[in-house]
């Protein structure tokens, strides 16, 4: 055992296991470390995403993940310009990994929720992703004050503003709109974070709460997703 470990403490040495797992605990993750390591120049997000087959917006992810850790260095390649003309961010394997990551029990909490509904088939998971959203919906609904609250007292544009207002105190930053001719919750953040990046089933989450709180205030409805921040779209929005 090198003197380095000999002088961990107790606190610093879950600090560290913390980091590893947050930044290795995903196997595309680790892959893109190797895939960055492997080249002397460096790599792009471009280049991840083409590599791995996934969206620019979940590469960069990753490599920024990585690059917090510590574990890569970012510098600006003024030879290959990336999105609005700006060059590309550039990223090499550090030779320095310090870490300094905290531990928090409801991003174990998350990750675990994802680890666990990414082994079931895709549609049972997200069946069972919306039903607990739902569930918390219906719950929520429950603690909303005023006598207009009951189902069937609300127009639809109503409820969904009180279901926007609920939403947004649970730190998703929600509000109505209407387009093509239809009413959206539109969210322009997601409290579930690095978790919905890497399993994006848990947006269906969110779909269980507004359908889970608008049968409880204003009747059934079928609330549908079609926009969503971790598949690369600026926001979030439930269409009813």
């Amino acid at each position: 055992m090198s003197s380095k470990s000999a002088n961990l403490t107790s606190g610093s040495f879950t600090a560290q296991v913390s980091a590893i797992t947050s930044a290795f605990g995903d196997p595309t993750r680790r892959a893109v470390y190797l895939f960055a390591r492997e080249s002397e120049s460096g790599v792009t997000a471009a280049q991840v995403a083409e590599k791995f087959a996934v969206h620019p917006n979940v590469a960069r992810h990753h490599l920024d993940k990585l690059s917090a850790g510590g574990y890569l260095e970012v510098a600006v390649d003024r030879h290959e310009r990336g999105g609005a003309g700006r060059p590309s961010k550039l990223y090499r394997a550090a030779e320095d990994t310090t870490l300094s990551f905290p531990v928090r029990s409801d991003d174990l909490v998350l990750s675990l929720l994802g680890k666990t509904l990414a082994l079931l088939p895709p549609d049972k998971a997200e069946a069972m992703a919306e039903e607990v959203g739902q569930q918390y919906g219906q719950a929520m609904a429950a603690g909303m004050k005023g006598d207009d609250l009951a189902a069937g007292h609300k127009s639809l544009r109503a409820a969904m503003q009180a279901v926007a207002d609920a939403l947004t105190a649970h730190g998703f930053a929600a509000h109505t709109d209407q387009r093509n001719n239809q009413l959206r919750i539109v969210s322009n953040h997601c409290p579930f974070g690095d978790v919905a990046i890497e399993h994006p089933v848990i947006c269906a989450v969110d779909r269980g709460m507004v359908k889970g709180m608008l049968t409880a205030i204003y009747g059934d409805t079928s609330p549908a997703t079609s926009a969503s921040l971790p598949q690369g779209d600026t926001f979030c929005a439930t269409t009813i």
